[in-house]
Order: C-alpha cells, then structure tokens, then sequence
C-alpha cells in the first residue's frame, strides 16, 4: 500500500522537492544560504524550512573556491554572502499551499508578481515574500483589489522580516522607480488615493466604487507594461466621456499615440465581450421584469385596457443621431446625408421602458429616407432582430411619435398596439379637444426617450462629429455606454404607486372632458378684433387672480416642463420691444386673455384665455395646436397663470432668465441724429467692453 509522500519547497529557488531530495535547515549558521547570490528577500529561517541538493552544492562550492559557480544555466555568476539585517516591518507568503489573503487551499493559486507585491506594501504596509500565491479573485487588473487590501487575513504574517544590503538596494530602487512613474504619469488609475471619486466622475463617467465594480467584469485584456487593465479601460471611458482625441490621451497617460491605439480597441473588445451582454438586448432581461421593475404605474394605468387577461408590456421607441463627417464616398455620402438634421449622420434605435430602461439599441442604420423610423422598425421586425419576436406577445404596447405611422400595419399583425399622437387634419389650423387630449397623454410617457437619449449624449465623443475612420465602432460605443447607464445610473422616472394611479386617474377623467371655455369664446367671438376688451396693468393690484404656489401650478399642468417655458415666455415680455398685454372681458366676468409671442416665428403670436373663480383657475383655453387640451395646458397658458398668480409677488420672478444679445454687436441699430448724447456714450460704452476680450488676446498673440 503505497502512502503520499509530502514535498517541500525550495527557500533559495522555491522548487519542489521529492524525497530524498532536500535537506532541512537548522541552526543559525545556516541562515546565510537563504540570500547567496542574492536571489530573494531575506526572511528568518523556520525549523521547516529547507532547501534543494542542487543549491545546497552550489553553495559550498562558492564557499570552497570564493570565485565563479555555475548557476545551471549558460552564464556564470560570482557568489558572494552578504550581510543581513532584521527590520520590523512585517512580512507573509511564505506559504505555498494557502492564500496569502484568506488562508483557504484552493485547488488553483495564482502567483503574485512584482509590481503586485509592491503595491501590496506600499497600501498596507506587509511585505509578502517571493513567490506568494493568492486566490484569481482577490487580483483585479492584475492588482490586490480594494477588499483584499482592506479585509485580508494574512496568513502566517511574521512581525519581521530579515533583508540583505542588496535587498534593501533592490526594494528602494523599485520605490523610487515607482514614484518617478507616477510623477511622470498625470492620470494614474492604479494607484489608491491618485485620484479622488470626484475626478472618477469627471473623467470616466463613474465614480471609483462604480469603476471598481465594472473591472470585475473585464478579465480578456492582456496586461502590459505600458498600460495596465484598469489604465486601459480607463483610456476608452475617457475618450467617450471626455471626447478627446488619441494624442491628448498619449500625454494624460505618458503613452504613445499607438499605444492609446491599441488599448481603445482591447478595451472596447472586452466590453463588448463581457460586459455588455449582461445589461442590454432583449436577452439580458426578460419581460416579466420589465413589466414588474421597470414600467411607472402611471403609464400602465392610462394604456391598460384593464381587460386584458395579462398585463402588457410597454416600450418607447425612438431614433437618436449620431453625426458623422462628410464622405468622399459619393454613394455612402448620399445615404449617410439627413434632410431633417442637413448634415450626416447615422442612426441607432433606442428601445426603453417608461422607467428610463434602455431594454435594446439596434443599428446604426443609415440616415435617407427609406431609413426613416417606420423603416428602421419595420427592418428589425422583418429579420427578427435579438429574436424579438419570442421576447413580445400579443397585447404589448409601442409609444411611438409621428415618424412611425407607417409601422402600424407590421405591427398590428404582430397583435401589438400602438399608441402616437394624432395628426392635425389638413387643412386644420388646432387639434380639436378629444385629439390633443390624447396626444397629452402619450407625451406625458414618451418624453423617457428623449431623455434617455440626451443621457448617452452626456458622453461627449457621442455628442460631438465622429471621424468616418470610427464608424465600424460607433455601434459597439453607443452600446457600451447604454449598457453603462443601464447598470450605473438611477432610473429617469421615478413615481410612488399611490401618486401614479391618482394622477392617471385624474388624467383619464379629464381626457373625456370639453373644453367649455373654448366653446364660449367661439360663440361670443372673444377672438375678434371688435370684441370690447380692458387692457390693464399686469402688476395692477385690482385684478383679483387666484394667488397659487408652483406645486399648484403644476397640478394645473400636469408636469413640469411648461412651469420651466413660463418664465422664458414671461421673461420676453418685459423687454424693450415686447408687449406683455393682459386684458380683462367687459361682458364676462372673470376671464383674462392675453397675447403670447411665439418662441420660434417673430410674426406669430398666440391668443389666450383664461377663467378664474372663487380662488381657483377653473378653464383655459389657447389659439395654438395643442391649446385646447384639457388634461393641462400649453406653456403660454402657463406663462399667464405663472405671472397673475406667482410671479408678480416675488420680488425676482425672472431670476435665471439673462439676455446674452447685450454682449454681442447688432447691425439693426444704427445711431442717427436723433439720438442723446448719452445713448451714444453709452453704445460706445458697449461696443468697447464687448471688445475688451479681443483686443487683449490680439496683443497676447502679436507678443509671441
């Protein structure tokens, strides 16, 4: 019956040793064989420790002639015994059977290298011997991670460690090396405390902890001397974070152009790999979840029929742009050339919940006209892409907008409904009540989109031209950082169930509602010139309008974006050249109108009218498309509620609102005879601030 014979390792050239093979190590005499030839850190000797016959000859063989000994190998050393010395800084790893970190015998251990080892030291203070071996999962990026740093239970730690002069010479040789790469390198994300969390956030778009968790997917890069894992992923997120070019990037992280290069493409490959997969594509997520974490209550609650056996799925669906440059390719340069942006681009298409959840992006597609969004949309229907079609079922919803009106036959076979907003008829000059009613609530849900798009544009290389060379990329770069938001940042919209369900609730009621003031003022011709009104002063303390907070206007709107136009439509009638008029009906009491300048065209302005009683703003009513909804009101009703109600009693209501056309020149005035001598002095005042800035950087650039 044979037995296992227990083997012992080398401390001079840590090999294995069978029986018969070694010899031990007792005795202080022999604790200057430990660093002959300088091979490794001096430790003090353990009864255990022990050592091969090949090092054990080669040792007094060095002793007997004091010169040359062959090492087994083409070259020949001169041995020499230097002197120890016992510091008391604390060493482990002498151990090769166990992990350094957490004492377990894992079948695999991994050995710890250098730079490792000296990272280790400088972060915590223990020196690990040569030839320490680890877990895979305490290394990150070929480096100890934060938890094995800070939550390590070194095993056999010594309160000493014993080093040789050359020791001592090697260890502050590396130290200084290290400092001097540091000094050198502006952008270390190696190191612990080289940046802080706030220069995380700035630069790559996530804080360390974030960064931290994302290297923990990222195993396929290949760690060099020029770049580590964590400087490589790091170089991608910055470039699409930053937007800055390879030469830049040479310099922040002391590389060369090529080598920037190389570490962009492996870190995207990776990404692609490994991380990617796990957080974006109708596979990474199933539709029960989708349903039960990320759809609001209120967007179920106003597109369910309530009838429906299983409850459906909702998607929001809508193109972004990616701008690109022009193309010597003429055929490519025809079919990248968008007629609605006037310039290239191409287009992925975004698929989010009503959460903010970027379920899907597919694409790039090109951007003519035969890749509209109904295109787009009918293509990944047609060719089942990421096997859409299992992932939907009959009942699911689509909110789209108007660019795929052509989608709806595809989509009504496929037993999916979708909701879009409603054409204005031809010939029609305003939606009639029920229509804009409608398209209220549709816009109340699909505005997810658009910011989930403004989301990925936050990563500037997405946001600025993209050289045609990056165009094969431009998929996998959209995606990536898709994927980035969908794991990192908190949802778009986030709504309390209770809050939800009355507030759809509320809006279903009011949807089957009419417009009672609309009917009144095209019966009593309010809206012609003849009809007898008062104009008054906005500010004039006689008008009784109701006195209401901005939490109550916004229970009147519905929502928040018209409460943030009201104060830039209220800021333009109290220029020089705006009329900010409000008039008061001779025949009806309590109604207000006004006229409300067009943000876009200078020739157009808009009529309103608005009724109040008892304190509360009953009715509204307004000349523009979508004015006479009743499930909220248009911004320029809003501008006129915000005003009468809340803005003239605050003693800065237009805080925030600035006019930048003072800093610029404007060839529309011109002075004549007929101006003061002070308006003269005060252009001239003007026009030579305004050209401070230049004359100053002109002198800068003529001294140099």
């Amino acid at each position: 019956m044979s037995c296992k014979l227990k083997s012992y390792s080398c401390v001079t050239c840590h090999k294995q040793m069978k029986k018969d093979a070694f010899r031990f190590l007792k005795g202080s005499q022999n604790r200057s064989l430990r660093h002959f030839l300088g091979r490794t850190f001096v430790i003090d000797i353990d009864e255990k420790d022990a050592v091969c016959n090949k090092c054990r000859q080669l040792y007094y063989s060095s002793n007997q002639t004091g010169k040359q000994v062959t090492n087994g190998s083409s070259e020949t050393e001169r041995v020499s015994v230097f002197p120890s010395i016992v510091l008391p800084i604390p060493s482990a790893g002498y151990r090769h059977d166990a992990c350094v970190i957490c004492s377990k015998k894992p079948r695999k251990l991994v050995k710890v290298n250098e730079q490792s080892r000296q990272e280790y030291f400088i972060s915590t203070g223990v020196f690990l011997s040569n030839g320490a071996r680890c877990c895979p999962c305490h290394i990150t990026g070929g480096y100890f991670s934060v938890e094995a740093k800070e939550n390590g239970i070194l095993s056999g730690t010594r309160n000493q460690t014993t080093f040789s002069n050359e020791d001592i010479l090697k260890l502050l040789e590396n130290l200084r090396c290290l400092a001097k790469s540091r000094n050198e390198r502006h952008l270390d994300f190696d190191a612990d405390f080289s940046l802080t969390d706030e220069d995380y956030k700035n630069l790559t778009g996530l804080t360390r902890t974030q960064f931290d968790d994302l290297m923990t997917h990222v195993k396929d890069i290949k760690h060099s001397k020029s770049r580590s894992i964590r400087s490589c992923v790091a170089i991608l997120l910055v470039k699409l974070k930053c937007a800055l070019d390879n030469k830049i990037l040479a310099t922040l992280f002391n590389m060369k152009k090529w080598q920037v290069r190389r570490a962009v493409s492996s870190a995207r490959k990776a990404l692609m790999m490994e991380f990617e997969p796990q957080h974006l594509g109708f596979g990474h997520i199933s539709r029960d979840e989708v349903i039960s974490q990320h759809t609001r209550p209120l967007a179920q609650e106003l597109f369910s029929s309530g009838t429906a056996e299983t409850t459906p799925a909702l998607l929001v669906l809508d193109g972004t742009y990616i701008y690109i440059q022009k193309s010597t390719n003429f055929s490519f340069s025809r079919r990248s050339y968008s007629l609605h942006k006037h310039r290239p681009l191409v287009k992925p298409m975004m698929v989010v919940t009503t959460s903010g959840y970027i379920v899907s992006v597919l694409g790039p597609y090109l951007a003519d006209c035969k890749n509209n969004d109904a295109g787009i949309l009918n293509h990944m229907i047609q060719r089942n892409a990421e096997e859409m079609k299992d992932w939907l079922q009959e009942g699911d919803i689509f909110i789209v907008d108007r660019g795929f009106r052509d989608s709806g036959d595809v989509l009504r076979d496929l037993g999916i409904k979708m909701e879009m907003p409603c054409f204005l008829p031809r010939g029609a000059r305003q939606h009639s009540t029920e229509e804009s009613n409608c398209s209220r609530l549709i816009t109340k849900v699909r505005w997810v989109v658009e910011s989930a798009n403004g989301r990925l544009k936050r990563w500037r290389y997405l946001d600025r031209t993209v050289p045609n060379t990056q165009i094969p990329f431009i998929g996998d770069y959209v995606r990536i950082v898709s994927a980035l938001c969908n794991r990192y940042s908190p949802p778009l919209s986030i709504g309390n169930s209770n809050d939800d369900l009355a507030m759809a609730c509320k809006m279903r009621s009011l949807s089957r509602q009419p417009n009672e003031l609309r009917h009144l003022v095209e019966t009593e011709g309010m809206d012609l010139r003849i009809y007898a009104w008062e104009k008054i002063d906005a500010s004039d303390v006689v008008l009784d309008f109701p006195r209401l907070t901005e939490e109550e206007i916004r229970q009147i709107t519905l929502g928040i974006y018209q409460v943030k136009m009201a104060k830039s439509y209220t800021a333009e009638h109290f220029q020089e050249d705006g009329n900010y008029e409000i008039n008061v009906s001779k025949t009806t009491e309590n109604v207000v109108g006004a006229r409300i300048q067009s943000r876009h065209v200078s020739a157009k302005k808009y009529l309103c009218w608005i009724r109040y009683q008892d304190g509360v703003v009953t009715s509204w009513y307004c000349k523009c498309k979508a004015g006479s909804r009743v499930v909220g009101c248009c911004a320029h009703i809003t501008s006129v509620v915000w005003y009468l109600s809340f803005g003239r009693h605050q003693q800065k209501p237009l805080l925030g609102v600035r006019d930048w056309a003072v800093y610029l020149e404007d060839a529309a005035r011109v002075i004549d005879e007929t101006d003061s001598d002070e308006d003269i002095c005060l252009f001239n005042n003007e026009n030579s601030m305004k050209n401070d800035f230049l004359c100053i950087f002109i002198c800068l650039v003529s001294l140099t």
